[in-house]
């Protein structure tokens, strides 16, 4: 027996689609200002500050890929796993600022593009 088909599926989808690209400024927003509380403190960030920068990347990478920006996840899951190793070791902080950075760069160009560069 053939499943139904709901007629509405796919406008529903493009609806939440456009919902969620309506988000990613804000979202970049506040993966601006996680990070400039992670600057802030200098070499060492404190917890709470990286932990801040890791919530944010955490919510892209598993919601973007959902909504067609499957790049922006992608790259937004491998930055967050480096601030997930800065969290443990308390190391390797330097080479996380410059890879926010291109993120939000290249986001702010277009967060939907297939490529990043």
């Amino acid at each position: 027996m053939a499943t139904p088909v709901d007629p509405d599926f796919r406008a529903r989808l493009a609806a939440l689609n456009d919902k969620f690209a309506a988000t990613v400024p804000g979202t970049l927003d506040k993966i601006r200002a996680a990070l400039a509380l992670c600057v802030a403190g200098g070499e060492r960030p404190s917890p709470e500050a990286l932990h801040q920068l890791h919530e944010v990347l955490h919510g892209v990478a598993g919601s973007a890929g959902t909504f067609g920006f499957t790049v922006f996840g992608q790259e937004a899951r491998r930055i967050e796993q480096m601030v997930r190793g800065v969290l443990a070791t308390q190391a390797g902080w330097a080479p996380v600022v410059p890879e926010v950075e291109k993120l939000l760069a290249w986001a702010s160009r277009d967060a939907k593009a297939g490529h990043y560069d």
